[in-house]
């Protein structure tokens, strides 16, 4: 079996399903979790699903899967829009990375309308709820070995 697919949850994606429902959803992080375990089982792939609210881990965790991982699949949440340090990480990276959103950033908040991740990855899936995840998925698998 091939490497993991690593699925990275920026800060407050913990809160899934209590915060803001009305623009996130209902679904909690463990629904999110389970509908990208089914995805990428449907695809022969696995997931190696992840969640912080701390900058560094998010980080620590992208080293990890330039060699860990096959693909990654990146929610970065609010550090999206403000961090160059993940930027950096993820442009060390030699792997496929699909950028994931729940809402659709460019519909919302001008500050939200920029994302630093956007500039190391390969593709943004975004306003699709949690299908957004399964999307990512499925263009992660599609792009990585």
């Amino acid at each position: 079996m091939s490497k993991p697919i690593y699925v990275l949850n920026g800060p407050n994606l913990n809160l899934l399903g209590t915060r803001e429902p009305e623009i996130y959803g209902k679904a909690t992080l463990d629904d999110v979790r389970a509908l990208c375990e089914a995805r990428a089982q449907s695809l022969g792939r696995s997931v190696v699903f992840r969640q912080s609210n701390h900058e560094g881990q998010l980080i620590d965790w992208v080293q990890e899967a330039r060699t860990e991982a096959s693909a990654l699949v990146i929610n970065p949440a609010g550090y999206g829009h403000t961090s160059i340090a993940l930027l950096d990480a993820l442009k060390a990276v030699d792997i496929p990375v699909v950028e994931c959103h729940l809402s659709n950033p460019a519909a919302r908040e001008a500050f939200r309308h920029h994302t630093y991740v956007s500039l190391a990855a390969a593709g943004l899936v975004s306003g699709f709820g949690a299908k957004s995840y399964e999307l990512a998925i499925e263009a992660a698998a599609g792009l990585s070995a």
